[in-house]
């Protein structure tokens, strides 16, 4: 008997498996456990002694499901799923839909209460395996909407999508998500808040992860002085995000600990990748080392340490590629403010803000060195990764291509290297060829090529790719979205008839257009 399943075998088992969104085992226990806001909805306004408000998803005229996620559907116990629900028109039996308040730093100064304020969520799934919770992006007005409209464009929802999707295939901690519907309304948006106003057409995405509490969930109670709230909100999160961890000192420290060591492993993975976040406030933080809020992200396309792709970071650069490992340890240093009144011996804290930084300088010399096919990193090479770093901005130098191709060399020479570099012409081979000689011998000729082929992607989702898709969708064609959607569940894989089209450098094209060089925070 054969008892191999073919591929449409297993999907018809599927979906005698797979249910509805009415049909999950719907949970709340972040607005039983937690203090809430008294008014359901209502206008945007400050909200006293509450970790959220009830509030309910605005209805979508023409709602439309356009990418999903068969993966996270699969998880969910879900079948291809409802376009009214998932933009949030029809509430489900179980649902019980709210806005999270927090606060936050923003560009490193406090901004008070701010909240979802385009972000609504479903509520929490039991799978059976873990819990996840769903929430709807671009779904209406909340009372922390901060008088905006709490909708989100297509162009914005499509990079959300499509990275949410494409980090967590390159194996970095990140949200899902489970959908794109289109709304088939128009949405007045200020792309660059420069007073160029237009209309974009209107989409929610759903994204799912196990919670969607920040570092800035609970600075707003310590900044307000709201300790009850406080205990309430760590109480719960102990209880069923961190259950080795008891409400008492030694379990908030040693939660403490897991929260910097998460994040600290999250960003050395973005710095693996080359990916740069774009806007790092402690309200975009997850208490899980995820990677969330995808907004003015971008990938390094020329190793540039001091680039960042969100327009309004442009002067300050405060999240610049090379300062993200900084301004992650900074945005820990404002959590444990945020938890401080819950310890008496508050120089412990500071011993996890050392423990953020061991972690960080560990995960990243085992990231460089797997990048370089060494198997085991030791002292004396830091000397040889910070001539690689110093080389590569001489002259512009594709970071993915680069290490992609640096994995394929049979021998020491910068001439195997050439597709990496914008212009072949100003390579200075002299220094690339000393340092690779270099290289060469500390990998005895032999470099770990599984190794940098598994930390070395060959597809990243670059701003102009995702800039195509976005192009695609908006007359109505999302095959490239869904080709990109296929294409990044195995970067690391050749995909040889793909290479031509996606696996080259930014083309000159988009080096300055809007979406590719330039991006805003409601990007």
């Amino acid at each position: 008997m054969n008892i191999l399943l073919t591929h449409i075998e297993k999907q018809s088992i599927l979906q005698h498996i797979m249910g509805q969104l009415s049909e999950l085992k719907w949970l709340n226990r972040f607005l039983s456990e937690t203090p809430g806001d008294e008014q359901i909805g209502g206008p945007c306004r400050q909200v006293p002694n509450a970790c959220w408000s009830r509030v309910l998803p605005t209805p979508a005229p023409k709602p439309k499901l356009r990418l999903w996620s068969e993966e996270v559907g699969s998880d969910l116990g879900l079948d291809k799923g409802e376009a009214d629900v998932l933009a949030g028109g029809k509430p489900v039996s179980g649902m019980d839909t709210y806005a999270q308040r927090y606060g936050g730093h923003q560009f490193g100064n406090w901004a008070g209460q701010l909240g979802d304020g385009r972000a609504i969520t479903l509520g929490e799934v039991d799978t059976g395996t873990e819990v996840l919770e769903l929430q709807l992006k671009g779904s209406g007005q909340t009372p922390y909407s901060r008088h905006s409209d709490g909708k989100a464009v297509l162009r914005s929802s499509i990079r959300e999508f499509l990275c949410s999707e494409a980090m967590f295939h390159l194996g970095v901690p990140t949200t899902r998500a489970l959908s794109l519907v289109t709304t088939g309304e128009q949405v007045m948006r200020d792309m660059l808040y420069n007073g160029n106003k237009q209309l974009e057409p209107g989409a929610v995405v759903c994204r799912v992860a196990p919670s969607f509490i920040r570092l800035g969930s609970f600075q707003i109670h310590t900044m307000m002085g709201d300790k009850a709230s406080l205990d309430s909100l760590v109480k719960h999160t102990l209880k069923h995000h961190f259950p080795m961890c008891e409400f008492n000192e030694d379990g908030i420290i040693e939660w403490a600990r897991i929260v910097a060591k998460t994040t600290a492993e999250m960003v050395a993975h973005w710095m693996r990748v080359g990916f740069v976040h774009g806007v790092m406030n402690t309200d975009n933080m997850s208490i899980h080392g995820l990677t969330i809020d995808y907004g003015p992200y971008g990938w390094v396309e020329d190793y540039n340490p001091g680039w960042t792709p969100n327009t309004t970071d442009a002067g300050r650069k405060r999240y610049r590629y090379g300062a993200q490992p900084q301004i992650a340890a900074w945005n820990v240093a404002r959590f444990l403010e945020a938890i401080s009144p819950l310890v008496e011996q508050t120089g412990r804290l500071t011993e996890v803000l050392d423990f953020y930084i061991s972690c960080y300088e560990s995960e990243i010399n085992k990231v460089w060195a797997a990048k370089l096919g060494i198997t085991q990193y030791n002292e004396s090479d830091e000397e040889l990764i910070s001539e690689l770093n110093e080389l590569m901005q001489m002259v512009e130098t594709d970071m993915t291509i680069f290490f992609r191709e640096l994995g394929k060399l049979s021998a020491p020479s910068v001439r195997g290297l050439e597709y990496a570099f914008y212009d072949k012409s100003a390579i200075p081979e002299d220094e690339w060829n000393k340092w690779l000689k270099k290289w060469w011998q500390r990998v005895d000729s032999n470099p770990n090529r599984d190794l940098m082929i598994k930390n070395n992607p060959k597809y990243v989702l670059r701003n102009w790719m995702a800039q195509l898709a976005i192009d695609a969708a908006e007359k109505g064609d999302y095959t490239v979205c869904k080709e990109l959607h296929i294409l990044l569940k195995e970067p690391y894989l050749e995909h040889v008839d793909f290479a031509e089209k996606w696996y080259k450098k930014r083309p000159e094209w988009a080096r300055h257009r809007v979406g590719c060089s330039m991006l805003s925070c409601s990007s």
